[in-house]
């Protein structure tokens, strides 16, 4: 599939529906548990259950935002690289990482343009992936 602005996000169903919803599930069934535990021997392991079910959403965050921060700065190496070969420069200072990662899905032919263009107007991620013409697809991003 040709990969566009519209369609360049990805999602993993079984990542971000399956076990968001089983450990949503999980939740909830834990907490009403808990509830009915009250003034019972079965309180103590009725809210460690609860507990787990909080690690485990901190944990589903956790795996998500570790690799995706390790790609931010690989990304990031990768277009000051290409900017470099193109200009003889590094990326201008003022870039945020959220910039120059919307600067990826840029080919050859915008990326100056365009990189200078987010430099000097301050344009947010969205916006410089709306002004992208010929979209160059990353297919190795989590």
């Amino acid at each position: 599939m040709e990969q566009n602005y519209q369609n360049h996000a990805r999602l993993v169903k079984g990542y971000h529906g399956v076990l968001f919803i089983l450990l949503l599930a999980g939740l909830i069934g834990s907490i009403i548990n808990l509830s009915y535990s009250f003034n019972t021997d079965n309180l103590y392991s009725a809210s460690l259950v609860v507990l787990l079910f909080i690690i485990g959403f901190i944990i589903t965050a956790f795996v998500r935002l570790f690799p995706l921060k390790a790609q931010d700065r690989a990304i990031r190496a990768e277009e000051n690289l290409r900017h470099f070969v193109i200009t003889g420069k590094i990326l201008p200072a003022n870039l945020r990482v959220a910039q120059i990662i919307a600067l990826r899905f840029a080919p050859d032919e915008e990326f100056i343009s365009l990189t200078e263009k987010a430099s000097r107007e301050n344009l947010s991620a969205k916006q410089i992936k709306s002004n992208i013409k010929n979209w160059k697809a990353d297919h190795y991003r989590v």
